[in-house]
């Protein structure tokens, strides 16, 4: 729960500012009376600035935290394992500065340099690539991440392949496993990723935050769901979404490493991604 779930609200957030135009749209917690701020709302003409609004002015407080979910049963939740709720997503809003477009720009020129040195033939399509969350250790979320996600070496095998016709780019954190020998742009913090991610042609990576910025820029993405998460729940029928099903999917498991998930990640096969990919660039 991070940057998707700030971003899926800002349609929303929309739709509201369109009905009330003289509010300060701001989006945090009715009860508590509390609001919070997120770089995914940065330049956004719908949602204010919490921290710094016009006291002369009405202010609408959007009830979305991170106990208000509208993907989530919390009924039939557990303290280990979230219950999900069928929830098809309207894609997200994101507003770039000059500046955040311009070193975009820069930074395909750059990966296009980088392709050119090491190639003697066209690639085929720009891919923006992430591979692991920046939450995959935190003390939190980091067992879900890891129940997750898809794998290093299945990773590197996927990428070996595709690496030889697409130019990747890779979003980099402080996380991540970069050995994968594809562009990795230096300083790459999450709107300037995003905006980079505006000039490629599609997304690979786990479910998460990058998937519903795919969503907003209306990009293709081929989506690893593996057996924790299924497609009716937060994924677009646009993308490719890889989803592993049998009795115990989707687990929902965050609290404990599921033998499940494992399950997923050897069944979820490098040829499986193959057909994804070829299926979103054939179209």
């Amino acid at each position: 729960m991070g940057y998707g779930d700030d971003l899926l609200i800002t349609t929303y957030a929309s739709k509201i500012k369109e009905k009330y135009p003289d509010r300060q749209i701001i989006i945090g917690n009715v009860n508590e009376n509390t609001a919070f701020h997120s770089p995914v709302y940065d330049n956004n003409p719908n949602i204010s600035d919490c921290r710094n609004l016009n006291k002369n002015k009405p202010t609408h407080l959007i009830n979305y935290h991170p106990h208000n979910r509208p993907y989530i049963d919390y009924k039939n939740s557990t303290n280990s394992k979230y219950i999900w709720r069928k929830f098809k997503p309207e894609p997200g809003k994101l507003y770039f500065s000059n500046k955040e477009i311009n070193i975009a720009k820069d930074i395909i020129t750059q990966a296009k340099i980088y392709w050119n040195d090491k190639n003697d033939k066209k690639f085929r399509n720009i891919i923006f690539l992430e591979t692991s969350s920046t939450k995959i250790n935190d003390k939190q979320f980091g067992i879900k991440q890891k129940n997750l996600d898809w794998g290093f070496y299945n990773w590197k095998k996927l990428i070996n392949i595709i690496k030889k016709d697409y130019l990747i780019i890779q979003s980099v954190h402080q996380e991540t496993k970069n050995s994968f020998d594809v562009y990795t742009p230096d300083k790459l913090d999450f709107r300037l990723a995003c905006a980079v991610l505006n000039e490629t042609d599609f997304f690979i990576g786990p479910h998460g935050g990058f998937g519903h910025v795919a969503a907003a820029l209306n990009k293709k993405a081929v989506i690893y769901c593996g057996g924790w998460i299924s497609p009716e729940t937060m994924s677009y029928d646009f993308h490719e979404n890889i989803y592993y099903q049998n009795e115990f999917s989707p687990c929902g498991e965050y609290k404990n490493l599921c033998n499940h998930c494992a399950e997923a990640r050897k069944e979820i096969t490098v040829d499986v991604f193959l057909k994804h990919i070829k299926k979103i660039t054939s179209d």
